[in-house]
């Protein structure tokens, strides 16, 4: 398999932006990978195998700076993980799953963009029913889309207010991390294959997750955060939308 020098380039930096609000990047390492004319039943097990990397770098540094929250993860992994198994068990076309999650990625951009992050004062607490209830809505959409789920849950937590970005950022990351292995863990039941260009998009990736984790956690103050989320989720959507 020949990978395009800009090609990694790219992953790269979609990589390193969505490490530093927390995020594997699975949505955008699809929007590339259909830019770049690969095929379907490459591109949703790659996505998911470079979110375990950059998203489990990603919450390790975001943890070590403070900012995860046990008690608001577990109820929304504990009913996302089983159905993030289900969904990946289904096969959508190619066309269809990346148009739903192109319209998706518009829904945060909105709420980033026309709603002030909340600070620490302002937070509510958040509510185990509801926590597992948008659990499991997500884990089994991001099974079947391919993706980690954090670009659907850091909407949701910032709406209701119970976490600011960067603990958006922390819990995200774990949540995509076990998301994802759990729609990969789905997908391998229908046999699929990797592939030997999946090593290089890896190193790639980790890298620039790492680094932008690193900057994210440490470097950046919330509004930067939340503008180049937006900014990242409004590339990808358009590029689904289009491709």
């Amino acid at each position: 398999m020949t990978i395009p020098i800009f090609f990694l380039f790219l992953l790269f930096v979609v990589a390193f932006l969505y490490a530093s609000v927390g995020h594997g990047g699975a949505s955008g390492y699809l929007a590339l990978m259909a830019l770049f004319s690969m095929a379907p039943e490459f591109m949703k097990p790659t996505a998911l195998l470079l979110n375990l990397f950059v998203s489990l770098s990603a919450f390790v540094l975001f943890y070590k700076e403070g900012h995860f929250k046990w008690k608001i993860f577990l109820p929304f992994a504990l009913a996302s993980i089983p159905f993030s198994f289900l969904g990946g068990m289904i096969s959508l076309d190619a066309s269809i799953y990346k148009k739903i999650l192109g319209i998706l990625l518009l829904i945060p951009v909105i709420r980033l963009i026309a709603f002030p992050n909340k600070d620490n004062d302002d937070l509510k607490k958040s509510t185990v029913f509801l926590s597992l209830l948008i659990g499991a809505c997500i884990g089994f959409l991001s099974g079947l889309i391919g993706i980690g789920g954090g670009i659907i849950l850091s909407p949701v937590l910032l709406l209701l207010a119970w976490t600011n970005q960067k603990q958006t950022a922390a819990i995200s990351g774990l949540f995509i991390f076990v998301n994802s292995l759990s729609g990969l863990a789905g997908q391998l039941t229908k046999g699929i294959e990797f592939q030997s260009g999946m090593v290089a998009f890896v190193g790639v990736a980790f890298v620039g997750g790492s680094l932008g984790a690193w900057f994210g956690a440490r470097r950046f103050n919330q509004n930067i955060l939340k503008y180049l989320l937006a900014i990242v989720l409004l590339m990808a959507s358009i590029k689904l939308l289009l491709t």
